[in-house]
This record gives structure tokens, sequence and C-alpha cells, in this order.
């Protein structure tokens, strides 16, 4: 099982309000594949050799988990945690602020031995970093810290963070204001060793909502970049960006930029979501891609839940699409 804590080697850098302020949405991208420090190049997709067997990548083992908020019925916190235990997922993954009660899923977590592998910001689409009001933006940054401070009080190494809407303005404006944000919240997620991990979402930034089918990672990457520090990850999710790329070519994009993986099922036939495994996201080249990067580490699904037949059920599709 994996370790509840995560350490990185080298202390973050981040860069000043005043830079990121300054930065436009130009600078943002242009350090993307092309531009990056030595540090952020060493983590590109196009820099990693993976160990080859037989002359293939080595295929690292993959977490599977679940939104807890996915668990259903009249139960006690701890007899869920039960269940996902005995069902066989890895760990849960919490919300904050608010959700589930902290201290209750902490003595459940070391009841089971069942980790609590971090926590989702449950306020990043109400209250957005992206906002041109800095009253809003310093709610943001709370909520933030506080999504930080709970992953590490329950034994989490991250939070997923959405880190605004493009309907909030251009990006050139929306950009250098969600980077001061992140960049406010840092010192506390590198001392807590916390990382917070930008999810690629339907939010018309870092792609065209209105564009072709076949477009890129290389904006989600540069956004990643412009954070300047090793405590800013990707939390890549497979099936949302489906219709408008394919799900392996942002996995080689990102490389190792990915630290954590959502998963759902999507049908460009149909045009919507479906369950993990159907549709048309080609899944044994997904496999392919985490492996070529060198992905180890937590997958979490996010579909609709249910009860013990539902959750098994879950976890059964996860395993056959992301097998060890």
């Amino acid at each position: 099982m994996a370790n509840r804590h995560r350490s990185l080697s080298s202390n973050p850098s981040p860069m000043s309000r005043r830079e990121m302020m300054s930065m436009s949405l130009g600078t943002a991208l242009a350090l993307g594949t092309t531009a990056l420090t030595p540090h952020h190049a060493a983590a590109g997709a196009n820099n990693y050799s993976p160990v080859l067997q037989g002359g293939k990548p080595t295929r690292k083992p993959i977490f599977k988990s679940l939104k807890f908020g996915m668990i259903q019925g009249d139960m006690s916190i701890l007899d869920k945690f039960k269940l996902v235990q005995d069902l066989g997922y890895d760990g849960v993954e919490l919300d904050s602020p608010g959700g589930q009660d902290k201290q209750q899923c902490l003595e459940a977590s070391r009841k089971t031995g069942l980790p609590i592998h971090g926590v989702v910001d449950s306020r990043h689409w109400s209250v957005r970093a992206t906002e041109a009001d800095p009253k809003r933006r310093q709610e943001c940054l709370n909520d933030l810290l506080t999504a930080i401070k709970e992953s590490n009080y329950c034994g989490g190494s991250t939070v997923l963070f959405v880190p605004g809407h493009g309907n909030d303005g251009p990006e050139s404006e929306i950009v250098p204001r969600c980077l001061d944000v992140i960049g406010q919240a840092l010192p506390t997620a590198a001392k807590l060793g916390v990382r917070i991990l930008i999810e690629n979402v339907w939010n018309r930034m870092f792609y065209d909502h209105d564009g072709a089918p076949e477009q890129g990672a290389e904006r989600y990457a540069a956004f990643i970049d412009a954070c300047k520090s090793p405590w800013v990850g990707a939390y890549y999710d497979i099936g949302n960006h489906h219709k408008y790329g394919r799900p392996q070519e942002w996995i080689r994009t990102l490389g190792t930029r990915i630290v954590k993986l959502d998963v759902k099922g999507y049908s460009r036939e149909k045009n919507n979501w479906c369950e993990i495994g159907d549709g048309t996201i080609d899944w044994p080249a997904v496999r392919e891609a985490l492996d070529e990067v060198g992905f180890t580490g937590w997958c979490t699904a996010e579909v609709g839940g249910g009860g013990r037949e539902r959750l098994a059920d879950i976890l059964a599709r996860l395993n056959r699409v992301l097998p060890n």
C-alpha cells in the first residue's frame, strides 16, 4: 500500500507575487515543453527514459480509490471505511472545506488501516481563484489553505484543485490571478508536505471548448510549470477531456507532472459520460502511456456511487482498465 506521506527531495522555490502578477498568458504558455527550467525539463515526458523489460516499460502499481461521497447507505463513517476495505479498495479521498467529519475519518482510517490519500477542494467551483474581486480570491485562498491543512491532518498527500474558470475573463488576466493564489498557498503546502494538484476539467481554461477534437495538453502543462514549484502537479482526469483529445497523448505530454489520476468513462459517439470501461477511451493505450511515463500512485473513481454491489462493480472496472 502506498505511503500515506509523500516527500520530495528538493525545496520549493515559489515565484514572488510581483512575478506572478506580471506574467502574461503568452509567458505562461512559453514555459511549456520548449522553454522549461532545468527542474521542470527533467520532469517532462520528452526527457523520461523508462526502464525496459523485454522491450516494454516496467509496469508499476496503481492504487485504486474512490471519492468518499460515493459510499451510500445508512452507515457510520467507520462502517463505510470497513465496507470499501472489504471490497478491496486501497484508500479513499475526502472533501474539504466541509464534507466528512475529519476526526471521525482519521479514527476510522487508523482502526481499519485504510489510508485517506488526499482531499478535494470542495469550493473551488463556487469561490474561484480567477475571480476579479480580490476578496473572493482571498476566500478561495483560505479554502485552499483549509484543504491543505485538513489533508495533512488526515494523513493525505494532496489537494485536488481547479484553478478557476475561463468565464472570469481573458487568460491574460485570470492566469496571473490563479498563479497568485496558488503561490500564496505554497509555503503552507511545502511545510506540511501536501501537493496542490491541478485537475483538468470543463472550465474553459487551457483548451478550446469549441475547438477541434484532437487538442493537446501543452497549455495545461505550461500552467503547472508556470507555478515554478515541485509542490504543484497534475491531477489528471482520464475521461474529462476525451471529447477534446486523446488521453494517452495528454499523459505523454504531462509526463511526470502527473501525480494522481481521476477515472471516469466518456463516449465520443454518444457525446456523454459513461461507465468506466465503456465508451470510446482506448484504455490499453492509456495504460501503455502511463507505463511509458513511469506512473505509479493513486487513481480515484469519480462516478455515481451506491451500495456494496455498485461499489464492487466500480472497483472491478478500475482493475480491468488499469491493471497492475
